[in-house]
C-alpha cells in the first residue's frame, strides 16, 4: 500500500519557521525523486522544491530560494522527506503536498509528471 503522509503544518507568525515532514512507503521511494508542492487559496498547485533520489541535487522555486531547504532520509522501508521553511511570510500560506516521481532526478516541476501524492498539510502564516 502506497502512503505519503505529511505532517508538521500549522499556524506561525510572519518571520517564523516550520519544518514539514513526509513519510513515504509502499514503493522503492529511495530511488525516486521527490518534491514539495503547495496550493494557496484561489491558486493552482505550484512546485516548491525538489530533490534527487540520493539528495545530491535540489531545485527550488524562485519564491522560496534562500528561505526553504529540502532534504531526505532514505531509511530502509520508509523515505522521509523534509522541508525546512524559514522567514515565512503570508504568501507562503498554502496546503503543502509531498510528491514522488519515478525518475531518480528532478526532471520537471510539472505536477502532472509526479506519480504519487500525499494528502497535504496546512501552513498558515499570520502577519
Amino acid at each position: 500500500q502506497v502512503q505519503l503522509v505529511e505532517s508538521g503544518g500549522g499556524l506561525v507568525q510572519a518571520g517564523g519557521s516550520l519544518r514539514l515532514s513526509c513519510a513515504a512507503s509502499g514503493r522503492t521511494f529511495s530511488t525516486y525523486a521527490m518534491a514539495w508542492f503547495r496550493r494557496a487559496p484561489g491558486k493552482e498547485r505550484e512546485f516548491v522544491a525538489g530533490i534527487s533520489w540520493n539528495g545530491g541535487s535540489t531545485l527550488y522555486a524562485d519564491s522560496v530560494k534562500g528561505r526553504f531547504t529540502i532534504s531526505r532520509d532514505n531509511a530502509k522501508n520508509t523515505v522521509y522527506l523534509y522541508l525546512q521553511m524559514n522567514s515565512l511570510n503570508s504568501e507562503d500560506t498554502a496546503v503543502y503536498y509531498c510528491a514522488a516521481d519515478r525518475s531518480t532526478m528532478v526532471r520537471t516541476t510539472a505536477e502532472r509528471e509526479y506519480d504519487y501524492w500525499g494528502q497535504g498539510t496546512q501552513v498558515t502564516v499570520s502577519s
